[in-house]
């Protein structure tokens, strides 16, 4: 025989699994990840004493301003992420909660996630060179490139990248710098063709970009909105599809003349 519970005790011992579940959730690992704003490096100088691009069999010109790839910082795969740092996030500009599975493949080791983001770096860079020759009509034969970044992983440097090469070997195509000697900020990957994909975090790039004193920002078109939902000010969206409309939307930049399109 059961004996009826009055309506104050029905819902105290309801409350009780949802309390009990809340404790859980505070305490026990999420499958997520924390990122912010991370490193910039000016792809045109040094990066940890050593020359971003190095290229032989060509000559190459001195350059002014800087060309900044950006990145993020999240928390490591196997850092705990608990609900309090979730919450906090959720409340602060210059951080994102990610879906770890977004941020790291699901399943793979520590080192295993190094060695994937290493060979997508290095295929990043195989491309960047073969677009940026390609754009200048090198061949790849003659001149040879050498990209290093220390302590940076994945393929979204790729754009800014092929930038560098090309300002360093022909700059604007007239004596000038592709710059007009602004700090220029940017993301976006590359394919050999010259085709600029998206990346994600770009509204925490853009924030690590105008800390760095960027004042433009190129980003794949395909990622305005999201570039535009915590813009800093002062830091001018551009958006590019192609190597050869990011080149020219710098080049519109340096001289003045001509559109140059906006998010």
């Amino acid at each position: 025989m059961l004996s009826r519970l009055t309506r104050p005790q029905a819902l105290a011992v309801c409350a009780l699994p949802v309390v009990a579940l809340l404790a859980t959730a505070a305490f026990a690992p999420l499958p997520f990840s924390v990122a912010q704003p991370g490193m910039t490096a000016n792809v045109l100088g040094r990066n940890q004493g050593t020359p971003v691009i190095t290229v032989s069999g060509a000559e190459t010109r001195r350059t002014s301003g800087q060309l900044r790839m950006t990145t993020i910082e999240a928390t490591g795969p196997d850092a705990e992420v608990r609900l309090g740092d979730v919450v906090d996030s959720w409340f602060r500009t210059d951080r994102a909660v990610l879906p770890r599975d977004s941020v790291y493949p699901s399943g793979d080791t520590v080192k295993e996630i190094e060695q994937h983001n290493e060979a997508q770096m290095r295929q990043s860079q195989d491309a960047a060179t073969q677009a940026a020759l390609k754009y200048l009509g090198l061949g790849a034969g003659k001149v040879k490139v050498t990209l290093k970044l220390a302590d940076v992983g994945g393929p979204s440097a790729g754009l800014l990248f092929s930038l560098g090469i090309i300002d360093k070997l022909d700059g604007d195509g007239s004596g000038g710098d592709l710059t007009g000697g602004r700090v220029i900020a940017g993301t976006g990957t590359i394919d050999p063709a010259g085709k600029v994909g998206a990346v994600g975090g770009v509204a925490l790039k853009t924030q690590a970009a105008r800390r760095d004193g960027a004042t433009v920002f190129l980003v794949p078109k395909a990622e305005c909105a999201d570039a535009k939902a915590e813009l800093p000010k002062g830091l001018r969206l551009v958006p590019v599809t192609t190597l050869k409309g990011a080149v020219d939307s710098l080049v519109a930049l340096e001289k003045g003349k001509g559109p140059v399109p906006s998010c």
